[in-house]
């Protein structure tokens, strides 16, 4: 492994880590839009705020990590995939920006019809930006963005690969939630929410893996050489995955929520790590390798040495901030029957 590995090796782990906490906070915006109205969907509406509120920002440091290291480290690769897929990544842009405004707004709302609107907007945007995601993931392990950024800005990115990419995202981001959400209140005491969060989770649990195995049809046919991968060098991974997915629904299945999300997390970190095992050497599947598009030596020291910096700064600051959201040491006060305290009466 040389050096340009290494960097790709630490802008993969970054990916993963936003897979999984970003995935399980748009996955907690995804379960709000399905909550009910005002009144049916309150509770979940404020377990939602209360698990999520103190860190649903903080997880984007990770999809800057990654676009930073992308740019810094291999600019050809960067610039080719921004080239190509500028479409879907505005999607992207857009459902983070109007995400954070509906989550922020609707509590201050000042009448229901407002809060409402902000809530819509941050359901939605939970939805799409994942979606959208998956797709430009898709889009590159299926070969579609040459290296000369030339890629169709709309057929690169809407293949059978990207479709499954982007449903596959999803599901993982709402199960995931679901199984944090039941842990959470559970440990709030509110066993109404434990059990309808934990059935949202067993039965999606199901789903993924069904969607997932389904999903092998469509990469066969559109993305050789990322299926070769996966049922080579990555098959571990696949493995790993498919067996923390079955050991979720089983403690799901006996309410084990806790450790239900060790093997949740397990799962999505796997297959996530899996694509780019089996992707490996690629940078652009079928254009470009890792050691064609890697910058200069000393940038990849300079981006190694920032990481190591990070890791001893940053990377503890954020550890603390989710054993104490964990803890429910941080965040709105949750309350079983009545409002946030942070919240405005919406009447």
């Amino acid at each position: 492994m040389d050096l340009a590995d290494v960097v790709a090796l630490v802008m993969f782990l970054g990916i993963i880590a936003y897979a999984v906490f970003a995935g399980a906070d748009f996955g907690s915006g995804i379960w709000d839009l399905g909550a009910g109205n005002a009144e049916d969907g309150g509770p979940t509406r404020r377990l939602i705020d209360h698990a999520i509120g103190p860190v649903w920002e903080a997880n984007h440091v990770w999809l800057i990590f990654v676009l930073v290291f992308l740019w810094t480290g291999f600019p050809e690769a960067f610039g080719a995939i921004m080239s190509t897929l500028y479409v879907p990544f505005s999607f992207v842009a857009l459902g983070i920006i109007f995400r954070g405004c509906g989550f922020a707004f609707r509590k201050f709302a000042d009448d229901l019809n407002s809060a409402r609107l902000f809530g819509v907007a941050f359901a939605l945007s939970s939805l799409l930006t994942p979606f959208f995601l998956g797709m430009i993931a898709g889009a590159i392990a299926s070969g579609r963005v040459p290296i000369d950024g030339s890629g169709n800005r709309w057929t690169s990115w809407i293949g059978p690969t990207s479709w499954v990419g982007g449903l596959l995202a999803v599901l993982t981001c709402a199960f995931l939630a679901a199984v944090f959400l039941a842990a959470d209140a559970e440990r709030l005491g509110h066993e109404e929410l434990t059990e309808r969060f934990r059935r949202r989770a067993f039965v999606t649990a199901i789903i993924c893996g069904v969607a997932a195995i389904g999903g092998v049809a469509p990469l066969l046919l559109d993305a050789e050489t990322l299926a070769d991968g996966l049922l080579g060098k990555g098959v571990g991974f696949m493995i790993v995955s498919g067996a923390s997915g079955l050991a979720s629904i089983v403690l799901l299945h006996k309410s084990r929520l806790a450790a239900a999300r060790l093997t949740a997390v397990t799962a999505v970190a796997a297959v996530v790590g899996g694509w780019g095992v089996a992707q490996y050497p690629w940078v652009l599947v079928d254009h470009a390798t890792i050691a064609e598009v890697a910058g200069d030596s000393a940038t990849l020291w300079g981006l190694l040495i920032s990481f190591g910096v990070a890791a001893v700064l940053v990377l503890p600051s954020l550890a603390y901030l989710y054993l104490l959201t964990d803890k429910s040491v941080l965040g709105t006060e949750f309350n079983k029957h009545g409002q946030d305290h942070e919240s405005v009466v919406v009447k």
